[in-house]
């Protein structure tokens, strides 16, 4: 079976493939998705810290370091997945960035943290496996619980892919919901404190 891949489309790693896991644990941000969202931080992306939260292949987080960013956070607890982002990681070549294996509502304390002593604010780009997948029925609600955990100072903007159907709420802990925009049956959500 060929293995499925995807290209960086911009910035130093452009045109570089990496390596996207099985679909049946995974899905890939698509590409137009990923624009948007890279159209939405624009500059802000150069040295900023990201943090991919359900990160699959990675490729929202590698898409940034090509791009610019400082550094990046990845956060998977698919073992498969997990091996096909740590493979990209190395293939780009990409040292400035963490790959934690593992529960991400568990890791981002590790991230908190880190970002407390960096006194760094993230940007926070959220992918959770959609909900119908089998064991995932409270996906949602323990990732908005996560989200919630997260002090305000540490965020300049939380994104959420989801499913197009699913209303998010209009906010999260002190972050309010700006836009969302739709792409079929995937929307993104992006969420920015009061001042953002």
């Amino acid at each position: 079976m060929s293995k499925l891949q995807a290209s960086i489309v911009a910035g130093k790693y452009k045109g570089k493939k990496i390596d996207l896991p099985s679909l049946e644990t995974t899905r890939s941000s698509k590409v137009i998705v990923k624009e948007s969202y890279f159209n939405t931080i624009q500059f802000d992306v150069i040295d900023c810290t990201l943090v991919e939260v359900f990160s699959g292949s990675g490729s929202v987080g590698l898409e940034a370091l090509s791009r610019g960013a400082k550094y990046v956070y990845f956060m998977e607890k698919d073992k498969e997945a997990f091996k096909t982002l740590s493979k990209n990681i190395q293939s780009v070549g990409a040292q400035n960035c963490t790959a934690l294996y593992g529960d991400s509502c568990e890791n981002i304390h590790q991230v908190i943290k880190e970002l407390s002593k960096a006194k760094e604010k993230a940007f926070f780009y959220v992918d959770p496996p959609f909900s119908f997948r089998e064991g995932m029925e409270e996906i949602y609600n323990n990732m908005l619980k996560m989200l919630s955990s997260i002090p305000l100072e540490m965020v300049e903007m939380i994104t959420i892919e989801h499913m197009t159907g699913l209303e998010l709420p209009y906010s999260i802990g002190s972050l309010k919901r700006k836009k969302t925009k739709k792409f079929g049956k995937t929307s993104l959500s992006h969420y920015r404190s009061q001042e953002g």
